[in-house]
């Protein structure tokens, strides 16, 4: 089967989730026996050095990357906010040159899918029907429009009122496309539960985020040393920011150093804001970005994900359970991860249950090492790429019987 995956960020170096989804994907439909052109956006706020692959990015028969500039102009969302009823979230990635590399690629190859990594190429579905008989696939990573609205209920009154103006123009473009592609795959059930709640009727599925377990190799030697926890996560992504921020502040400062001051925190991310850089808090160390993610989470027992917002599913979450870390984090943050509270993680909320969570870790010793060990095989089981994408190229393969039937 012939697929072209279109991506809005490059899925290199794994640092991201979009990133690990993206690539694990690819690489288990190449397994599979599929061939998977790539055609990515290279942005300014993401950028990689496409000529640094490295040798196990072989995966796709072909990658092609357009240069986009995509930084956030003030002016420019103050123009759309005020003349314009569009999604800036959207219009930052409608290009001009992407669109003419896809018109290229959809003219000089013959594609039975075309694969769309998130709402955002949904811009391009014209494009696509116009220059190909290829299906339509869509694999949403979040619902977006939930994100900004959970964001915006947890900021201040000014950007809470940005926000309110510039979501429901989100939500509009994300529903009116429901119906655009032809077939949708959620990336959990819960999201595409709740797509089909707002009127999604076309085939659908859910698409999980998979990982290749054999990339991980958990180190368990972390939890023969004093207790410590750690943060790992895109600190450019809004959501990210907001719950580290506030567990510094309604968690750490006034609850885990009164009680555990000798208990350290580590904290480590893309795109580290200068303000994380510049703290100065007891028992708190930010290391900015690391050379090796695996490598900073097989260090610390302990990984935390304290979110307040997002959607979708988070890939560090099961990036530190296939590390066989205990990892904490809210009930959104586990969203799409159907774990066991006090099985294969543990889930708090409140300060005060994540006081008790932390309390839980500092004294259970051996338990905690048994808990890595069920987070490990819990990943194995549930979040394999290839049952992932078997999963996947079935529907496929249902979307190309029909055209066949009816051809």
């Amino acid at each position: 089967m012939r697929i072209l995956q279109l991506c809005k960020k490059f899925p290199w170096p794994l640092k991201d989730g979009e990133s690990i989804a993206t690539t694990y994907l690819a690489k288990a439909l190449n397994e599979l026996g599929c061939t998977v052109t790539l055609l990515s956006m290279n942005t300014s706020k993401h950028r990689a050095d496409i000529s640094a692959l490295p040798t196990d990015f072989n995966h796709y028969t072909a990658v092609h990357a357009v240069e986009v500039d995509n930084h956030l102009r003030p002016m420019e969302a103050l123009n759309n906010l005020l003349f314009s009823d569009e999604s800036y979230h959207v219009n930052r990635f409608i290009n001009e040159d992407f669109r003419r590399k896809l018109i290229e690629l959809l003219q000089n190859g013959r594609y039975d899918i075309v694969h769309l990594e998130t709402l955002f190429l949904s811009p391009y579905i014209p494009v696509i029907r116009e220059y190909s008989s290829a299906k339509i696939v869509m694999r949403s990573h979040n619902v977006e429009h939930k994100i900004w609205e959970r964001v915006a209920a947890n900021s201040n009154p000014l950007k809470r009122w940005y926000l309110d103006m510039i979501t429901p123009r989100l939500r509009k473009f994300e529903v009116e496309h429901l119906n655009s592609y032809d077939l949708f795959a959620g990336i959990t059930a819960d999201d595409l539960h709740h797509f089909q709640s707002l009127g999604l009727t076309k085939p659908s599925m859910v698409a999980p985020i998979g990982l290749d377990c054999s990339d991980y190799q958990p180190d368990y030697a972390a939890y023969d040393q004093p207790l410590s926890l750690s943060f790992i996560g895109s600190l450019d992504w809004m959501p990210n920011i907001e719950g580290l921020e506030w567990f510094l502040e309604n968690v750490w400062q006034p609850l885990i150093l009164p009680n555990f001051p000798n208990l350290t925190f580590h904290i480590a991310g893309r795109n580290t804001p200068q303000k994380l850089l510049r703290l100065n808090i007891p028992g708190v160390t930010v290391h900015g970005e690391v050379p090796s993610a695996r490598a900073f989470l097989n260090a610390y027992p302990v990984t935390i994900a304290p979110l307040l917002s997002g959607g979708g599913m988070r890939a560090k979450i099961l990036e530190g359970m296939a590390l066989g870390r205990v990892v904490i984090s809210t009930a959104v943050g586990m969203e799409g991860i159907d774990v066991h509270d006090g099985r294969e993680a543990l889930i708090a909320n409140s300060p005060e249950e994540w006081l008790k969570a932390i309390q839980w870790c500092h004294k259970k010793g051996g338990d905690l090492k048994a808990m890595g060990h069920r987070a490990a095989a819990f990943c194995r089981e549930n979040y394999d790429n290839l049952e992932v994408g078997r999963h996947l190229l079935a529907h496929y393969q249902e979307l190309l019987e029909d055209v066949a039937i009816y051809d």
